[in-house]
């Protein structure tokens, strides 16, 4: 009798497609879920490992994600003229696409932390940030304005812990 191996051959990945009945409780279930089960959607809806960004970053990927499964993505004519839109803000230079992309919350992004039982929303823009209908050049200096004390910004609004990335 042969010994058999017990290393698994990967099955290709398969990306479920998602009923469009399904859409609006799975996006509703996203709030609730344990950062695990997020985290582990992210891998059956994506097919990779999901990066060590705060839960809102996924939470919103997801529901992204979820309703392009559903409903498909974009047309490849948005796509490319996405693509050319981004080549002309960086000349193609992936490698600034990527730190531009990996250091900031996208413009229209709502940050929101409580803070001795009050809701505190700031809201992110191309330039600055606004809270309070004000424009502040920094996440730190909203902090600052919020607790009286000096805070790091990101870490405040929870978009990095404390001496690294979330």
């Amino acid at each position: 009798m042969t010994k058999r191996s017990t290393k698994q051959v990967p099955e290709a990945l398969v990306i479920p497609a998602i009923p469009k009945t399904q859409v609006l409780p799975r996006l509703a279930a996203l709030k609730t879920a344990p950062i695990g089960d997020l985290k582990q959607q992210w891998r059956e809806l994506f097919g990779k490992e999901p990066p060590p960004f705060s839960r809102s970053y996924i939470e919103s990927r997801l529901a992204y994600r979820i309703q392009e499964l559903a409903y498909g993505g974009l047309k490849p004519e948005t796509r490319a003229r996405l693509e050319a839109l981004g080549e002309q803000l960086d000349g193609g230079n992936v490698v600034l696409r990527r730190i531009r992309a990996d250091s900031r919350p996208l413009p229209g992004t709502r940050l929101v932390r409580e803070y001795d039982g009050v809701e505190h929303v700031v809201t992110v823009r191309p330039d600055d940030f606004e809270y309070q209908g004000r424009p502040y050049q920094s996440l730190s200096a909203i902090a600052r304005h919020i607790t009286g004390t000096r805070w790091n910004g990101w870490v405040f609004f929870g978009l990095r812990q404390p001496g690294g990335r979330a």
